[in-house]
């Protein structure tokens, strides 16, 4: 008993201890120790698997329209021309230091796709449209936009229609296996309208179809319609109608995978814009490189700084792009714009500081 007692009292002082002892003190925050600035850990971009076979067969190799007036097509001598001919020979300018290094690969709307995942061609440059199921679902990527179009109907001027809807009940040629296709089965069946579609492989033999009368009106891209009308018998009595009925941003392809061939060609496309924003073109930028003094005109030159060797290019990539294809204002211009059987205005391809201002707008180079 006396043991328990004893061992009672020493447990009661301790709680008593306790209870009277002030709460320890928590430690004085130390001051922040100030740490030198980090420096960022120099980034080596990934070695490109396209690039490096581009380099070794001396070539880009490029998927084309087999015949577009004013986008691609071969002139009476055989040569490649057109808007997106030039996009490829702007590649071809900034990855081999030669515009003429590209070799053409004619691709219609039924394989295009297949040729660029199958590895035939390095990019696709072919009057097609950047949609949600073809960048997400086919295993390809959309490097930029070159061209805002939409979709809209070519008609006889000798109907005197004012819109579209005014073709209920009409016959509507349309190439098949296009988005074309989806988008004016959509725009009859959202306004409950009937029509009646009259398909063809390819666009020429759209375009055939309707200048035999075979179809009362014709539908596809409004870049598309102007190059069909000017290879026309008769273009003056043909009209395209008011209406736009889709959002068509045209651009380059490439294979998914390859992120320092996507940055290459979208920075290509970027270029051109740049250029035409700093006031350079073709025949100037020569002599832009002896009398620049702005820095940001100095970094597209390859005068200042390292940004060439960030997509595994030399310094002066973007000064080849203009100097050996032009500016993007000269690619329109000679391509679908006022120097071409086009003769198309710039509208929303113009440039966002533009007095009309269009959608063309590049990132900074910095």
């Amino acid at each position: 008993m006396i043991w328990r007692l004893a061992a009672a009292i020493v447990v009661i002082g301790l709680a008593g201890c306790s209870r009277g002892a002030p709460a320890a003190k928590a430690p004085e925050p130390s001051a922040p120790v100030a740490q030198a600035p980090t420096t960022p850990t120099a980034y080596s971009p990934a070695v490109s698997p396209t690039l490096k076979a581009v380099r070794q067969r001396g070539y880009v190799a490029c998927g084309v329209h087999p015949g577009l007036p004013g986008f691609a097509f071969p002139d009476a001598r055989g040569r490649w021309r057109g808007f997106d001919v030039d996009i490829c020979r702007a590649i071809a300018a900034a990855v081999l230091g030669d515009a003429e290094k590209v070799r053409f690969t004619t691709t219609d709307a039924q394989d295009r796709f297949s040729a660029l995942r199958d590895g035939r061609i390095d990019v696709l440059s072919r009057n097609t449209s950047w949609t949600f199921a073809r960048d997400a679902g086919l295993g390809l990527d959309f490097a930029a936009v070159t061209y805002f179009d939409g979709q809209g109907f070519l008609a006889p001027k000798s109907l005197q229609l004012t819109s579209a809807e005014e073709l209920s009940g009409a016959r509507i040629c349309v190439q098949s296996g296009t988005s074309s296709e989806e988008n004016l089965a959509e725009f009859f069946r959202a306004r409950g309208l009937r029509y009646r579609a009259v398909v063809a492989p390819t666009e020429d033999e759209v375009r055939q179809l309707y200048e035999s009368q075979a179809c009362d009106a014709f539908t596809a891209d409004i870049s598309a319609l102007a190059a069909a009308r000017s290879t026309m018998g008769s273009p003056n009595a043909q009209v395209i109608l008011p209406d736009v009925i889709s959002k068509e941003p045209l651009g380059p392809v490439v294979r998914q995978g390859d992120p320092t061939w996507t940055d290459i060609v979208r920075w290509t496309v970027y270029a051109t814009i740049l250029a035409e924003e700093l006031g350079l073109n073709a025949k100037t930028v020569e002599q832009a490189r002896e009398t620049a003094s702005d820095p940001e005109t100095r970094r597209f030159l390859g005068l200042e700084g390292e940004l060439g060797p960030l997509l595994g290019l030399s310094n002066d990539w973007a000064y080849q792009v203009v100097r050996q294809v032009g500016a993007y204002h000269e690619i329109f211009q000679r391509g679908v714009g006022q120097d071409s059987p086009l003769k198309l205005e710039r509208g929303l391809n113009a440039l966002w500081t533009a007095p009309k201002p269009g959608l063309m707008y590049a990132p900074p180079m910095r």
